[in-house]
């Protein structure tokens, strides 16, 4: 049915022009009903005659709810009764509630009390809304009544949801096996509460005053679903959307910035220990084949090159301007940027909003936003473009070039992503600081690197999303075509919100971050090195083609450990049907293990890993293979490592391309084995069991998400 956007507009404004913020149970009921959300049939008594006669009319039996625009909390106040079996019972409870209501807020204007038709049976499920102040307007479902404040099981997605985000939410709690039906329970009607849940996404997408919603409980049965209680709360001054260049616009400048032609250093020096000097040797030592223009009004020239006072006197466009001058000076140097009319400044300063700053910072915004200039920062390190032998930043240089491309919001952990890829040689495209983002953030580097043809992998670190809706947008679309990995920092900040509604008040902001991130088809790293781990081994895998994972371990302890952290990772292992079963036995002593894992034991010759891996990668039913390695004499760490790339490489030069991953377990002999691997296109880790399959399941979520699998 078609939504009536007219029969809500009328109750929001009466309760407005009453000066109220939330509107009562009747005109909640109201508001579902134009949006098709069923509710009971129920009407309102202002006497306890009025509730006698509309129990009998409904039938028996029935609950009794205070209507007052002062009490949200009705159960608090005393102001719900259940079961009411009878009209001399639908008197008696009218007077006490009223009674009960008025003790509670004596003040509290009392409408009449709610006489609403009993449900019986069904689940008791939530469906309700809230409003964030990063990601906007969300939807939320979990289970309903008490449970829901006592379990928390609650999951979240971005309003509007379509029917597809829906049915994911009934699957994303923890109790979803309730709702699928357990123990010869009917399982419940999915498609009218997923109806539900769309239908409350449209309905806080139509109206953004409408701040929280709650609708609790809602009974799902076999037959449908009807939501119980309604409580809807409004805010009469939201805030007003973030202003967000145009797609064009946005990779038109951020092209011109990461990859300039011309870049001009404010505050460069001669001077050794300076961060303009700094930022001047990386730009010239690192190979950088642009024109690089030094600004500095008290030197002619600087490394051999002129030096001009302002950028305004260089002849020549210049694409980025870096700025290495104190932080009271950037505004005035900044205005004379927007003036010579150069797309981007890189704001490395510090002294803005992280030191309390504020009016500094909003100043350069301004600035930026008045003369069309995109800011990166300030209080960060730069940042850096390989394929354009690019180091704008005072920190050491880069210079190996791949198709990672790694972004920071703190200088700190952009350091140790330098460190890190300089350690595992992982070649990147691009790392970037973004430190306090007055301006760049997230969506825009996504924005660039979902059309940069030297990146093919994104990883990113932040602490907060100051638009995060504007980055699920963006994100959503760029992880079909590139994995997306993040790192959310700050994962237990902020507990549960001051709020009027259980919606709002279960909205922790990390449990907001994981859904919205999932939706989005974003890989959420929980830690520093699982991010970087995923940024070197998800570009090396091949894309599994199906669900089918198997073990094949020397050592059945590794075997077991690999198990779990499959399960811990939402990996299935394949149940081993029995002739495959039997042609894994023929390369396996009696005393091993078949099934899966694999078990081929500890002293078998590397023949043996090369016939049961030949045989894994050979069969179409297998999809991808998890190697767990023994350190034994027999087979040492290198025979072991250059056996299984042999196997891989002939299997590839037949065309067959499947993910596979090692855990090495030994004496330090397997450190340098596992690097040979991992070389080879095999990602593998010495002492752990955990890493291989995390780096595995990561590459699976994101081939889920963009609908490879």
């Amino acid at each position: 049915m078609a939504a009536n956007k007219t029969a809500v507009r009328q109750v929001l404004d009466k309760t407005k022009a009453e000066g109220r913020t939330a509107l009562t149970a009747p005109e909640g009921k109201l508001v579902c009903e134009a949006y098709g959300i069923p509710v009971p049939k129920e009407g309102v008594a202002t006497s306890a005659a009025d509730a006698a006669k509309l129990a009998a009319g409904m039938g028996f039996p029935v609950v009794l709810k205070i209507v007052s625009p002062e009490i949200l909390h009705k159960t608090e106040a005393g102001g719900v009764l259940v079961g009411i079996r009878s009209a001399e019972e639908a008197q008696k409870g009218y007077d006490t509630i009223v009674a009960n209501a008025k003790r509670y807020n004596a003040k509290a204007t009392i409408l009449g009390v709610q006489v609403q038709q009993m449900l019986a049976g069904g689940q008791e499920v939530i469906v309700g809304a809230v409003t964030d102040p990063s990601f906007g307007k969300l939807v939320a479902f979990g289970l309903g009544g008490v449970l829901v404040e006592v379990l928390k099981d609650i999951t979240f997605r971005l309003a509007p949801a379509s029917k597809d985000d829906a049915l994911s939410m009934l699957d994303g709690i923890a109790a979803a096996p309730i709702l699928k039906g357990v123990r010869g329970a009917d399982p419940v009607d999915r498609s009218a509460l997923s109806a539900i849940i769309q239908n409350v996404s449209q309905l806080i997408s139509d109206f953004p005053e409408i701040s929280e919603m709650d609708l609790n409980p809602v009974f799902a049965t076999p037959k449908g679903a009807t939501a119980a209680d309604v409580r809807i709360v409004c805010d009469w001054n939201p805030e007003p959307a973030r202003y967000r260049p145009s797609h064009q616009d946005i990779v038109r400048d951020m092209n011109r910035i990461m990859k300039p032609g011309a870049v001009a250093v404010i505050g460069a020096s001669s001077e050794d220990g300076k961060i303009g000097n700094s930022v001047m040797k990386n730009l010239i030592n690192g190979g950088y084949q642009g024109e690089i223009y030094p600004i500095n009004p008290s030197a002619a020239e600087i490394m051999g090159r002129k030096s001009y006072k302002s950028v305004k006197d260089v002849p020549g466009e210049i694409d980025v301007a870096v700025f290495a001058i104190p932080a009271k000076f950037v505004a005035q140097a900044l205005v004379e940027v927007g003036e010579k009319k150069i797309p981007g400044a890189v704001l490395i300063p510090s002294g803005f909003s992280e030191t309390g700053n504020v009016a500094g910072q909003k100043e350069i915004q301004e600035i930026g936003h008045k003369y069309g200039v995109r800011l990166m920062g300030p209080n960060i390190y730069g940042f850096y473009y390989t394929w354009k032998n690019l180091c704008a930043t005072f920190c050491t240089a880069y210079d190996i070039k791949g198709g990672a491309a790694l972004s920071s919001q703190s200088g700190g952990i952009g350091m140790a992503i330098i460190g890190f890829s300089r350690s595992a040689k992982m070649g990147v495209s691009a790392i970037v600081g973004l430190g306090n983002k007055s301006d760049i953030d997230e969506d825009d580097l996504l924005t660039f690197f979902e059309q940069d043809d030297n990146t093919k992998i994104v990883a990113q670190h932040f602490e907060d999303l100051k638009d995060g809706r504007a980055f699920a947008e963006v994100a959503r679309r760029v992880s079909k075509k590139k994995p997306v990995v993040v790192l959310k920092a700050g994962r237990t900040a902020r507990g549960a919100r001051a709020a009027a509604s259980h919606t709002a008040a279960l909205a922790g902001n990390d449990k907001i971050y994981d859904d919205v991130l999932r939706q989005s088809g974003v890989i959420r790293a929980m830690g520093l090195r699982d991010l970087l781990e995923y940024a070197r081994a998800i570009p090396v895998l091949a894309t599994p083609k199906g669900e089918n994972v198997v073990i094949i371990t020397g050592a059945g302890g590794s075997g077991v450990l690999l198990s779990d952290a499959c399960v811990d990772n939402g990996l299935t292992l394949m149940p081993m049907p029995p002739d495959l079963d039997a042609a894994f036995r023929k390369f396996i002593p009696p005393f091993g293990a078949a099934g899966n894992p694999v078990d081929i034991t500890g002293g078998q010759p590397p023949k043996t890993y090369q016939e049961t891996v030949r045989l894994g990668l050979s069969d179409e039913r297998i999809h991808a293979l998890i190697l767990g390695y023994w350190h034994t004499i027999i087979t040492p760490p290198m025979v072991f490592a250059k056996a299984m790339v042999e196997v891989v490489d002939e299997m590839r030069a037949k065309g067959i391309h499947k993910p596979i991953v090692a855990s090495l377990a030994g004496d330090v002999e397997v450190e340098e084995a596992s690097e040979y691997l991992f070389d080879h296109g095999i990602p593998a880790y010495p002492y752990t069991t955990e890493t291989p399959v995390a780096v595995l399941a990561a590459k699976y979520k994101w081939a889920r998400g963009a609908g490879l699998i």
